[in-house]
């Protein structure tokens, strides 16, 4: 589990991040498939301080995840963001599952 946090243009506190390696680590425990997560927190653009920005990008082998979401509390970005990316993760499961037995059956009857 390799989770890189950035916090551009200022300094995140021990209990942000502390917040942040708690809420990620669950996408490592839905998907065994994930290399490692990078989560970026800024101020959004337009100059509003009300506008808390938090990136995040699962690095998974084949494609990457990456979900952007902004509210007036990092903490409430990266509850968003973290919901998103296991809604993704929920539904490419079984496709990938399909795709995989779809691949040993026509391993096991083509020959």
């Amino acid at each position: 589990m390799n989770i890189t946090i950035q916090s551009r243009n200022f300094k995140a506190g021990s209990q942000l991040e502390n917040f942040i390696t708690e809420k990620v680590s669950k996408l490592f425990r839905q998907s065994d498939h994930i290399i490692r997560a990078e989560v970026t927190l800024r101020q959004g653009d337009g100059g509003n301080p009300q506008n808390k920005l938090c990136e995040i990008r699962l690095m998974i082998p084949g494609n990457d995840h990456f979900v952007s979401k902004s509210t007036d509390l990092y903490e409430k970005s990266v509850l968003e963001s973290v919901r998103t990316l296991q809604k993704m993760l929920s539904r490419s499961k079984p496709a990938k599952m399909l795709q995989r037995m779809k691949n040993r059956f026509y391993k096991v009857f083509s020959k």
